[in-house]
């Protein structure tokens, strides 16, 4: 049976959790995995829907943190622009970007005729993490059916983690790494939000992991040079400014920090947040439109709420990840095997 980290007696500060614990807890939210787990291919595309609808006419508010900006993402620049996201995320190995960059692209046409005819061409987002220790990367196993698969898997409620999706081939600080998810709920004005943060973790090196109870688990791997990445998405449905959101985005940095990262050279460290409280009509005509938004005096909760979850974020996809052998006879051991050793 699959734990999580806090079947093993860790904790993660004083905000409850929503019910799923997960990225999902924001409502509307889907999550899909398409894996590929045979002999060298160990990777996969994982998905995240902010909404069911037609994204590209009902966009949500967006915003992206580069915290080390090593990486080959899609579509990031014009978030960063326009403040607005407009595509399903899919999260993938290196070499998969371009797979799911299509597949997104025809997917958005599929829904939306006029694209790039009478109306502006689409920005599809993709996040990356170089998965090609445990993956025979240069096999390219990632198409768009890959990515195809993910989308159509997406579903609400518990998200599956560990080594599924995009997190098959990934290591973590010596370990296992992978997809991981959890969340927080938080009352505004009565009133019940949530916010969540679903991980690609693969940073870290060995040795330098740091668990909440200050402990420091040791795997059977030599140090390396920093040269992972980590992608953490935040959602919620607390109405926030892009400029709030990119605040909100840049304190899962710290959650990367309390786990022993320092953002390496060769690390690809990466936040993508997004709101669901409000939509930006593709097709909008008024000229003024209205918009709420947070109390700054209350951010600090979000802030908080944004590191713990991602801490936890990563330490459930570390724990819920089996130890793998994959290219090349290479391993990752399980860091929830080492937690159950006592």
């Amino acid at each position: 049976m699959t734990k999580l980290a806090r079947d093993f007696g860790l904790r993660f500060g004083e905000i409850p959790t929503g019910a799923h614990n997960a990225i999902t807890d924001v409502p509307g939210i889907r999550v899909g995995h398409a894996t590929i787990a045979e002999g060298e291919l160990q990777t996969g595309v994982t998905a995240i829907l902010p909404h069911a609808g037609n994204l590209y006419r009902e966009k949500v508010r967006a915003a992206v943190e580069v915290i080390n900006g090593f990486g080959k993402s899609a579509g990031l620049i014009q978030v960063e622009e326009l403040g607005s996201l407009e595509t399903p995320i899919l999260l993938t190995n290196t070499f998969g970007v371009g797979a799911c960059t299509s597949a997104l692209i025809r997917r958005a046409i599929a829904q939306n005729a006029d694209i790039g005819r009478t109306t502006a061409t689409v920005n599809p987002v993709v996040c990356e993490c170089n998965d090609g220790w445990l993956n025979d990367i240069q096999a390219m196993a990632v198409t768009e059916g890959t990515a195809f698969a993910a989308l159509d898997a997406a579903v609400e409620g518990a998200v599956a983690q560990g080594a599924v999706g995009a997190g098959r081939g990934m290591s973590c600080f010596g370990f296992k790494g992978g997809i991981g998810t959890s969340s927080r709920r938080l009352s505004l004005d009565g009133v019940d939000h949530h916010l969540g943060v679903l991980v690609l973790a693969n940073f870290g090196r060995a040795g330098d992991l740091i668990l909440p109870d200050g402990r420091r688990p040791l795997p059977e791997a030599q140090a390396q040079a920093e040269r992972g990445s980590i992608i953490a998405i935040l959602a919620t449905d607390i109405p926030l400014e892009c400029r709030q959101l990119r605040r909100v985005s840049r304190r899962c940095g710290a959650g990367f920090a309390r786990l022993g990262a320092f953002w390496g050279h060769g690390s690809g460290d990466i936040a993508l947040g997004f709101s669901t409280a409000s939509r930006i009509h593709h097709d909008e005509r008024r000229d003024l439109i209205d918009m709420r938004a947070l109390n700054e005096d209350r951010i600090d909760d979000l802030f908080r709420a944004a590191t713990d979850a991602t801490q936890e974020a990563v330490l459930n996809a570390m724990c819920c990840a089996p130890g793998l052998l994959g290219y090349q006879a290479h391993c990752r051991p399980s860091l929830g095997d080492w937690l159950a050793r006592g």
